[in-house]
């Protein structure tokens, strides 16, 4: 796939055995280095996935944990990535996946502290919005990753 290339696809996954085929409509993108456009971009393409999710409240959070996953691997890495978002009956995936090993930190949040300003925060608003989250680290890179449960719509 080319880096930027946008692709909104539909992939089965086999739920224990071959019959029980479920289609699960996905959004897969590669984002180039340094691309800070592929944030708006992301956003964009997520809220067209999740427009017949018939959950709009917890839309709204998931461009917004997907944008800070976006830009933290874009920002801390300087190199491609790999944006994976699924939605299933169970809710939504969103997996940014990059190639460096460095694990992302959480960093305290403190209003006195004028050396972050903004920065350092996106981890924290993961952690405090998703209903799961974290990272998986590959052989080559991670993939930070955030759920949001469907819940009763």
């Amino acid at each position: 796939m080319a880096i930027g290339a946008f692709s909104a696809e539909t992939v089965e996954d086999k739920a224990g055995n071959d019959r029980d085929e479920v289609r699960k409509p996905q959004l897969s993108r590669r984002l180039g280095r340094a691309d800070l456009v592929a944030v708006p971009e992301a956003r964009k393409a997520l809220r067209e996935l999740l427009r017949h999710w018939g959950r709009p409240e917890r839309a709204e959070v998931a461009e917004l944990l997907t944008s800070e996953l976006v830009t933290n691997a874009l920002v801390h890495t300087d190199r491609d990535a790999v944006l994976t978002a699924t939605v299933g009956p169970r809710g939504l995936r969103v997996e940014v996946r990059d190639f460096v090993a460095r694990r992302p930190r959480l960093r305290a949040v403190n209003a006195e502290d004028g050396t972050h300003g903004t920065h350092g925060r996106g981890l924290v608003l993961v952690q405090s919005l998703a209903d799961a989250w974290g990272v998986r680290l590959h052989g080559v890179g991670k993939a930070v990753w955030f759920e949001l449960d469907a819940g009763p719509a």
